[in-house]
């Protein structure tokens, strides 16, 4: 077994484990794009596959507005009440954050796996949520450069 096919397994295993079926599906997905030699399509599946991933991800996030489940008069408080505000700086912060865990994955793909494990860490004994690998990516970002920030500064 090659060692991309050993490293698909073990997402996999983390993923079923962490109880991320996100991940688990991805890392099969790929497993049987390269078992199936169909691998040729990886580079389209790397340039275009994010950007198909946000498009579904957006779609479904405004679903309740092309279903009229949420109305202007819904959204009104947004920019009038102290919980709209915060909504939305974070929301601007949140997405700044991916942005920056997006660089980073892209600069440094096999930090994956530890943002995987994390999560399943985090779900484990913190009951936590996973969310994704994008936001994880995120907040790593954030902590490097607060770590490089207080290393210049000493």
């Amino acid at each position: 077994m090659a060692n991309g096919e050993i490293m698909l397994v073990i997402l996999i295993i983390v993923g079923l484990i962490g109880r991320s079926p996100i991940i688990a599906t991805a890392a099969s997905l790929l497993l049987v794009l390269k078992l199936t030699a169909l691998d040729r399509f990886f580079p389209t599946v790397e340039r275009r596959g994010l950007e198909l991933g946000l498009l579904f991800l957006t779609v479904s996030v405004l679903v309740p507005f092309a279903s009229e489940k949420v109305s202007l008069r819904d959204v009104t408080p947004l920019f009038t009440t102290v919980v709209g505000g915060m909504a939305l700086l974070g929301g601007i912060l949140a997405t700044h954050l991916n942005g920056k865990g997006l660089d980073m994955l892209r600069a440094d793909p096999q930090l994956i796996v530890g943002l995987v494990i994390g999560s399943i860490i985090g779900i484990v004994f913190f009951k936590g949520v996973p969310v994704g690998p994008l936001m994880a990516a995120g907040i790593t970002a954030f902590f490097m450069k607060l770590i490089d920030w207080m290393s210049k500064s000493m």
